[in-house]
């Protein structure tokens, strides 16, 4: 059985800073200082690990389990709201090709779609829920599993087994920042590179993915890096 898990911002979705733009306001609801996502590098983080670096900022220590969960509850009440605009002002967009290929993919007896993501996994379905992406994705790895990608990943793939409780699992990694290569990579998982995200694309080539694409567009070779003929 494959596992193909994707990541969500940059990869799957670009939502138009609509993350940033909740957390932001949050922070100042709660800790009245404008700015604090201010000059953080997001992409390829998780969630947990953004919420804490936004909260030292606040407040000059790390956030105790009240503080946290304080803060992920504002964000997640913020973040429809932000998803909402970005929708309407057609910042929330789908990389050309992404959902032709996942629809694909998902015809595939033999293939589990997933999510690996460090979005907490309220906040990734409000992501993808405008482009319609939701229902292809039954099962993940979310922010909310832990700080360090590797985990998320893992933890996705012994959620797939439980799908899939016999045979061997072969399981894929696609994301658009080198945190996503790395984490595949120390997971033991094949990557997959995408140039639709965040990341400079030297940087994106430079952490050596296994297969390295600009965009989703050339379906022939996404499906044969997945080891699935083209049907003509």
């Amino acid at each position: 059985m494959k596992v193909i898990l994707f990541d969500i911002d940059g990869t799957l979705v670009r939502a138009g800073g609509a993350g940033r733009k909740a957390l932001a306001r949050a922070a100042e609801a709660l800790y009245g200082r404008p700015g604090l996502t201010e000059g953080i590098d997001m992409a390829g983080r998780t969630d947990a690990w953004i919420c804490r670096q936004v909260f030292r900022r606040a407040r000059g220590r790390a956030p105790s389990v009240a503080d946290f969960t304080e803060l992920r509850d504002a964000y997640l009440r913020r973040l429809p709201g932000t998803v909402r605009k970005a929708v309407a002002e057609g910042r929330y967009v789908l990389p050309a090709g992404v959902k032709a290929l996942v629809r694909r993919l998902a015809k595939e007896r033999d293939v589990l779609l997933g999510l690996g993501t460090g979005n907490f996994e309220r906040g990734a379905r409000i992501k993808l829920g405008p482009g319609g992406l939701n229902r292809f994705f039954a099962f993940g790895g979310f922010g909310c599993d832990g700080l360090d990608r590797c985990r998320i990943l893992k933890t996705a793939a012994r959620r797939a087994r439980r799908l899939a409780p016999g045979g061997k699992l072969e399981v894929f990694v696609v994301g658009d920042t080198p945190h996503d290569v790395s984490a595949g990579r120390k997971a033991g998982y094949t990557t997959v590179a995408v140039g639709t995200g965040f990341a400079p694309w030297k940087e994106l080539a430079a952490s050596k993915p296994d297969h390295l694409a600009r965009d989703f567009k050339s379906m022939g070779r996404w499906l044969g890096w997945f080891g699935i003929a083209s049907r003509r």
